[in-house]
């Protein structure tokens, strides 16, 4: 079982800046994938970021190349987005996701979620 909790999501005119957070606890020490969804309104829920597990190599849809920095701290399990030069289409619910497998690719067989944190960017 992984329990995963977010943190850090608030309200930002365009052009700022917020950096989520997301800890994920697992009883057995199993290795934990994890990464970054988001959800508009209205809209289907979609992949935003995910690192592998050696920490390394990030993922990012194109929306956000560039202005989002994925990062995690593997001896923590704790994973961040960092959200620069924020657009208002970025307004969503974040959600924070993990699972124990390899398999999947970057944003497939996600198992465990977060409760998700509100983005809300300004025009």
């Amino acid at each position: 079982q992984v329990h995963v909790a977010e943190s850090g999501g608030g309200s930002v005119q365009a052009g700022g800046s917020l950096k989520l957070s997301c800890e994920a606890s697992e009883s057995s020490g199993s290795t934990i994938w994890m990464a970054w969804f988001r959800q508009a309104p209205g809209k289907e829920r979609e992949g935003v970021a995910a690192i592998l597990n050696d920490g390394v190599t990030p993922f990012y849809t194109d929306s956000v190349k560039g202005r989002f920095t994925i990062s995690r701290d593997s001896a923590k399990n704790t994973l961040y987005l960092q959200m620069n030069n924020l657009k208002p289409e970025d307004t969503a619910i974040y959600y924070c996701a993990a699972r124990l497998s390899s398999g999947g690719g970057y944003f497939g067989a996600y198992k465990y979620w977060g409760q998700g944190t509100q983005v809300t960017v300004s025009s």
